[in-house]
């Protein structure tokens, strides 16, 4: 059994019922990429967390500008792939297109990504498993209760995507069935997954009936029921995060003086062998060590692109089958696949593990916690139908027409809370905690 092409590349959209037509500028899928790029929660990722919190260095990446340059990758892993693959493709879809879906899906990859990146879903997961907070989660069934203490930013941006931005609760953005295709890195809900192991799951119970919609749009191989196969175009995503993530994560650890250029420099060399742009060799150690870099990483970039290509294009049949194991970096040119795990170790070797950074994601639990408590709680009073405090009220006006109201069903309630939370960016989500805890005092 293997999926197919033309039901893989799905134009339909998401929330509405026939075809959106192309226009002679855009296809469905250059629709796509536009719809994320002007979007509030797309916007917002600016002020997100990469891998420094609350930078002061201008130079280094936030969540948006990592996004943006995981989608030029992915567009031309797309292209490319695209390309190899003219003659299995339905006629209406060209190479372009291919690179479109997949860059509209690298712009959306971490959409749901909560204050303080990674840090952030971590101590949104332990508020909720905290014993001292087990009474907010009384009434909920096992799974719900499971959503909550295993958040998950990208279950959180298929909820963005299909729910909460543009046509709220009425689905959603409306992209085309093939874009949320190659965004569901894992489709399969919070049951199939192993906090303790650090496995991932892309959708919450809420967002369940739309998986099952998706798969069915896409044709993708149920392995199990609420657990699917991934698009195959998922796997050109993932790698263009990788490849983002092991080579950027370097040079903002040079800039921050967290790294030496030199051991940077000679990782990327050793990558690019003899092929070195000529336009390296015109520059000198007085070039600040971002344009050196910036040169070999464009390099680096190609010859990773070409590679990730080759080896999907060597693999088709087992990506098509759903039988394909690990990535498409592991699989690479062993070049490659060494300069990124290489890349990857230096980064937890010496960027994550930084004194600074360690401090402010400490703060992170306790700006989260706040958020969470104070929320929460309001909530909770609206839901018992009693009496709501001022206060409550006023944290709840917050959120807008959409906080919960009386009657609401406890779980709808409160990811309505956590869907505000997590869409704060780091900035604002320090200043309301410092408030709330000033009303506090």
């Amino acid at each position: 059994m293997q999926m197919k092409w033309a039901k893989l590349l799905n134009a339909k959209r998401f929330g509405l019922a026939g075809l959106d037509e192309a226009t002679c500028t855009r296809t469905p899928f250059h629709k796509d990429h536009d719809r994320v790029v002007f979007s509030s929660s797309f916007r917002r990722l600016e002020r997100k967390t990469q891998v420094h919190p609350l930078r002061e260095n201008d130079h280094i990446h936030s969540r948006l500008t990592h996004s943006l340059e995981v989608s030029c990758v992915g567009r031309s892993l797309g292209a490319q792939v695209g390309e190899m693959l003219q003659g299995k493709l339905p006629e209406s879809i060209a190479a372009a297109d291919m690179g479109a879906i997949v860059q509209a899906a690298c712009l959306a990859h971490d959409i749901g990504n909560p204050p303080f990146g990674h840090t952030g879903e971590d101590a949104i997961r332990h508020w909720f498993r905290d014993p001292k907070n087990a009474e907010y989660l009384q009434g909920l069934s096992p799974s719900q209760v499971r959503d909550f203490q295993v958040f998950e930013g990208n279950a959180q941006g298929l909820r963005i995507l299909t729910q909460l931005e543009y046509h709220r609760f009425e689905g959603g953005m409306r992209l085309t069935y093939a874009t949320l295709g190659a965004f569901l890195k894992y489709p399969w809900h919070s049951g199939f997954q192993d906090p303790e192991k650090g496995e991932k799951f892309g959708v919450y119970e809420a967002e369940l009936e739309y998986l099952h919609q998706i798969a069915a749009e896409l044709g993708l191989i149920a392995i199990s029921d609420g657990r699917y196969c991934r698009h195959p175009l998922v796997y050109l995503m993932e790698a263009a995060d990788d490849i983002c993530y092991a080579i950027i994560d370097l040079e903002d650890g040079v800039e921050m003086n967290l790294l030496q250029y030199s051991e940077v420099e000679s990782l990327l060399l050793d990558l690019i062998g003899e092929d070195v742009p000529s336009s390296y060799f015109d520059t000198s150690s007085e070039d600040p060590a971002r344009r050196r870099l910036a040169i070999l990483r464009g390099k680096a970039i190609e010859i990773m692109v070409n590679s990730v290509s080759q080896v999907f294009i060597d693999h088709e049949q087992d990506i098509l089958a759903g039988t394909l194991k690990g990535d498409l970096i592991r699989l690479a040119s062993p070049e490659v696949a060494n300069c990124i795990a290489k890349a990857k170790a230096i980064a937890k070797q010496k960027i994550f593990k930084d004194p600074k950074k360690a401090l402010i994601e400490i703060g992170a639990y306790t700006t989260l916690g706040s958020l969470l408590a104070a929320f929460l709680s309001a909530a909770s009073e609206v839901l018992s139908g009693q009496e709501v405090s001022y206060k409550s009220q006023r944290i709840l006006e917050l959120i807008g027409r959409h906080a919960p109201k009386p009657g609401w069903d406890k779980y709808q309630a409160y990811l309505r809370v956590v869907d505000y939370i997590a869409g704060m960016t780091d900035d604002y989500a320090v200043e309301l905690a410092q408030a709330i805890r000033g009303l506090q005092h």
